[in-house]
């Protein structure tokens, strides 16, 4: 009796645990078909001029349009990539584009993004469409007695349009039609953006041969950037030791014996010196912390990233507000990076933007750590000014991460970085 009594309370609890995750899935799913219908509308344009070549050849003439027509499939068929990385595994590119005519046409992997780009011109496009639909179908007749009254007489009616509303229970089964949409959303969409990025990952992804190749090249420079970053790292240490600290441990040694000397002759002299060499020492025990907490702060280390995070914020000399959202704790390594890139970017905000407020945005999403980073300043970085955007690029590639930069001339300036969470 008490079993059967807990049972729907339990039942309950489960399921407002589970309707938060199935709302995210929802949206997600309805954000990738719309993105996929943006994809299908590049890949209806490329199948139209793969036609248009098609023709030409009959007429001899479009042997000088096929390298045109095969870089704009390549060219949408990365965007499909870079769109299928970021909701699942990541799908690494072919090899560039033979340079001949009949080389490039004959490239397995070029027949296969043109399978790809006539299917998803079709399938994606419709699904596309299909997701943009089905929620403004739901809105309009969730909310439609909010409205109805105002409509026209042969408006009144259901998104579908079967039949005019003229009373309000025809509009109060209106909104339970709503209701219905809502749910045939919740159910429908996460398996239409499966069945739309499908055609892209079957054929869009490389050989097993070549995608272990193309791994191994990506990891051997990755490799070599996390040794060049680890290089630049420890010759940045090494220059802040030897030009400020042991220059200050110096004077005061050279305090200390100045100091020795003038005890037997000025005692009121030596006491001046040996406050000048406490001066210098604390000065020395200053810059040896702060070369200390660059390469990994202790509040990092003892607490969680977040609390760093605080701290940087609080010494940025322009406004900067922080919003972490990190609930569990990531590897040493990753926190270190993540910790360094805001470090350096706000550094860069201070010094180059000229920008009168900066935020720091970090969220663990989907295993992956979010960090961006943005400023209301003039704009125009560009990783070849020297700035220090290099060996952030460098640091997050060496954990397999990516970056982004988006810093128009006027500004705004948001700097985005990915980083796996357990590498």
């Amino acid at each position: 009796m008490v079993v059967t009594e807990e049972r729907p309370a339990d039942s309950r609890a489960g399921w407002a645990r589970a309707a938060p995750a199935r709302a995210r899935a929802t949206l997600d799913a309805l954000e990738h078909l719309i993105g996929g219908m943006g994809t299908g509308l590049l890949a209806l344009l490329a199948t139209l001029w793969l036609a248009l070549t098609a023709v030409a050849c009959l007429a001899g003439v479009g042997l000088w349009l096929l390298p045109s027509a095969l870089h704009a499939v390549r060219a949408v068929a990365d965007r499909e990539r870079t769109r299928l990385s970021r909701w699942g595994p990541e799908i690494i590119g072919p090899a560039p584009l033979p340079s001949g005519r009949w080389a490039a046409a004959r490239d397995r992997a070029v027949r296969r993004e043109v399978r790809w780009v006539c299917t998803h011109a079709v399938l994606g496009l419709f699904l596309g469409l299909v997701g943009a639909t089905l929620p403004l179908n739901a809105a309009h007749d969730v909310g439609f007695p909010l409205y109805w009254t105002f409509l026209p007489e042969q408006e009144a009616t259901a998104a579908v349009g079967w039949w005019t509303v003229r009373d309000w229970p025809g509009a109060l089964f209106i909104t339970l039609l709503g209701a219905l949409w809502v749910g045939i959303i919740v159910l429908c969409a996460p398996p239409l953006a499966r069945l739309q990025a499908w055609p892209g990952r079957r054929l869009l992804t490389p050989d097993s041969g070549t995608d272990l190749v193309l791994r191994v090249a990506e990891l051997t420079a990755t490799r070599a950037a996390a040794l060049d970053a680890h290089a630049t790292e420890l010759r940045r240490v090494e220059r802040a030791l030897h030009d400020g600290t042991q220059n200050r441990i110096v004077a005061v040694t050279v305090l200390l014996g100045v100091a020795r000397r003038a005890l037997t002759r000025d005692p009121a002299e030596a006491e001046a010196v040996l406050a000048r060499a406490q001066d210098a020492a604390e000065q020395a025990l200053a810059e040896l912390r702060g070369v200390v907490r660059s390469i990994l702060p202790p509040v990092l280390a003892d607490r969680s990233l977040p609390d760093a995070l605080t701290a940087l914020a609080a010494d940025c000399p322009v406004p900067c507000s922080l919003d972490a959202d990190v609930p569990g704790r990531c590897a040493a390594a990753v926190e270190a990076t993540a910790y360094y890139v805001v470090a350096e970017a706000l550094t860069n905000v201070a010094k180059h933007s000229g920008a009168g407020t900066a935020g720091v945005v970090v969220r663990c999403l989907h295993e992956r750590l979010h960090v961006e980073i943005h400023d209301d300043g003039r704009g125009g970085a560009d990783e070849r000014g020297g700035s220090g955007l290099t060996g952030i690029r460098r640091r997050t590639e060496a954990h397999d991460g990516t970056l982004e930069l988006a810093s128009p001339p006027g500004g705004p300036t948001t700097l985005k970085v990915t980083l796996p969470c357990g590498s």
